[in-house]
Parts: C-alpha cells; sequence; structure tokens
C-alpha cells in the first residue's frame, strides 16, 4: 500500500462517496474541469460528469443556498470553498438558514462546507485564516478540523454521510506534507471523538489541526531534554467536542496547555478552559494555559508571520512554565 498525501486522501473521500451514493453532489469555483486552486478535486468531474461536480459563480453564500435547497431535496452536496476564508461570505446562510432548518422547518439540511485553511504558507491576511471559532456557538453546525491524512479521509467521509450540515477545515500547510497509508476498507472516523497522538504522564496539550504536529515536536524536545512525558490530544472534533477524552488526560497529568493557531482571544482555547474548569478543577495542579496566534491580522512577510502564529519554541516555554508551576 502506497503512501498518499492528505491532499490525495481528500479526494480519494469525495471519490468513494460519490461512487458509493448518486445523492452526493459537489459545488465549488473552479472545481470542475480545472479540479479546484488546490486540485482537492482534480479528475472527478470527468469521472462523475458536470452535472455531479458543478462549478458555481463566485458567490460563497450562493453555493450555500443551493446546496441547501439540495439538501432538503435528499441530496447530500459538498460545498467547497477556494479559501475557507471567504466561507463569511456565506455567514448569513449557514447560521440563520442552515444550522437552523432542521428546528424550524423539520428540514434536514446534510451539507458540508469545506476548504483550505490556516497559515504557516506565507499567504497573508485573505488567505490564511481560521474562522472555527466564529462557528463554535451555532447550535445546529458540526466543525471538523483533522490533523492526519487518515483522519481527513475517515472524518470527511463521515460528515458526508451525516444529517446535519458539517463546516469541514483543511489546514493547507499539511495537504502536501503530510502522508500515510490509508487503511483497508470503507475508512470512516466517527465524528465527537478526540485521538491520543501521543501518551503522557507530565502534562497535557489539547490541540487541532496543524499545531498537533508543532506540540508533537514540542513533546518530544521536552522528553529528551527535561524527562516530561507530555500527552498530546487531537480534538478532531470541535462541535461537538470530546469532553470525555479531555478530562481523562486532564485527570492523568493535571497540568494543561491549550494550542491553536487561531488568534487568542475569542479563540476555543477559552472554551475549552471553561469546560476544564468546570469538570476538572480539583485535579488541576496548575492554571490552564493557552498558546495562540497574537491578536493581529496575518502579515505577508515571512519573520512576522513566524512571530504572530504559535511555533514549536513557544510551546516549549509554556510547557516548562507549567512543569515547574
Amino acid at each position: 500500500m502506497a503512501e498518499i498525501t492528505f491532499l490525495e486522501a481528500i479526494r480519494e473521500a469525495l471519490a468513494e462517496e460519490m461512487a458509493r451514493d448518486p445523492e452526493v453532489v459537489l459545488l465549488g469555483e473552479d472545481i470542475g474541469k480545472y479540479g479546484g486552486a488546490f486540485k482537492a478535486t482534480d479528475g472527478l468531474q470527468a469521472r462523475f460528469g458536470e452535472g455531479r461536480v458543478i462549478d458555481t459563480p463566485v458567490s460563497e453564500a450562493a453555493i450555500v443556498g443551493a446546496a441547501a435547497g439540495m439538501a432538503h431535496y435528499g441530496m447530500r452536496p459538498v460545498c467547497e470553498m477556494q479559501f475557507i476564508d471567504f466561507v463569511s461570505c456565506a455567514y448569513d446562510m449557514l447560521t440563520n438558514y442552515v444550522a437552523t432548518s432542521r428546528y424550524r422547518a423539520f428540514l434536514p439540511c446534510p451539507i458540508v462546507v469545506r476548504g483550505p485553511s490556516g497559515g504557516y504558507v506565507r499567504g497573508g491576511p485573505f488567505h490564511s485564516q481560521n474562522p472555527e471559532a466564529a462557528f463554535l456557538h451555532t447550535p445546529g453546525l458540526k466543525i471538523v478540523y483533522p490533523s492526519t491524512a487518515e483522519d481527513a479521509k475517515g472524518l470527511l467521509k463521515a460528515a458526508i454521510r451525516d444529517d446535519d450540515p458539517v463546516l469541514f477545515f483543511e489546514h493547507k500547510y499539511l495537504y502536501r506534507r503530510i502522508k500515510a497509508v490509508m487503511p483497508p476498507g470503507d475508512h470512516v472516523v466517527p465524528l465527537g471523538k478526540a485521538r491520543v497522538a501521543r501518551e503522557g504522564t507530565d502534562l497535557t496539550i489539547v490541540t487541532y489541526a496543524a499545531t498537533v504536529w508543532k506540540a508533537l515536536e514540542a513533546a518530544e524536545q521536552l522528553a529528551a531534554e527535561e524527562g516530561l512525558e507530555v500527552e498530546v490530544i487531537d480534538l478532531r472534533t470541535l462541535l461537538p467536542m470530546d469532553d470525555e477524552a479531555i478530562e481523562a488526560s486532564v485527570r492523568k497529568t493535571n497540568r494543561v496547555l491549550i494550542v491553536h493557531e487561531d488568534t487568542v482571544t475569542g479563540g476555543i482555547a477559552g472554551e475549552i478552559t471553561a469546560r476544564i474548569n468546570e469538570r476538572c478543577f480539583e485535579w488541576l495542579d496548575a492554571p490552564v494555559r493557552r498558546v495562540g496566534a497574537h491578536d493581529v491580522p496575518l502579515p505577508y512577510a515571512p519573520p512576522l508571520e513566524d512571530f504572530v502564529l504559535p511555533q514549536t519554541s513557544d510551546i516549549v516555554r509554556a510547557c516548562r512554565w507549567l512543569a515547574a508551576y
């Protein structure tokens, strides 16, 4: 079995679900003959036809609105945002209609909105955003943000089969850097379940997406230099969140660092911290700490981007502080 990239895993998931279920259709800008901005849908229009891989106008609100109508008629649309930054153009449609349609009108809306997100690629403020926290308090939505190629495939297949709308974030820094051999058969990873990316006993890092890999680098450095055994929890699904997995790790290590690439203010780390305080306060031996991006738009200049976004050294420094508390 050959290794495939994170991006190829996404394409495999789309192709397998389209072959399995004729109601699965793709919508997005330049996803047809061109194959998408990052080639996630390359070759799919030639295989499945223009009626199932649909090039759309440059209107994210129209893409999501059309997908919602299709979903009400029994189809399972998968919308691609050319960059996830532009999902804000569909914010009204997603939060005021898609997320509430089941409650308001008994209309299931099984759509997936997927697209490339995140920084570390010198993309500047318009092509590097992580807007997951903007949707975290919207009941009716599910939010997925994988870090491995296996999870990218398995979680996307689960998202397409889910009967509720799913926002599926794909970190573009991982697209061609992360590879894996896919598990055999119909590989589906259930939504709402975190995974232990690294076992540890001294400290827990809760994270997701690209910062999982930086957390693992930091954990290996701390083990080699100071003998600290850091546990790394990869959330995978942000909404619903796996509170039980977080609690189990906190009870074991008694110290927690939350790491994400999104800005610190208003980021998901604040919500996780509140849940830990409510569920695990008596097991904490130190305050919960956060590492995230500075509260500024992401600059283009490489040295400035490196300063603004969380790096392995930032995680190591925060872990040392926690361990010494």
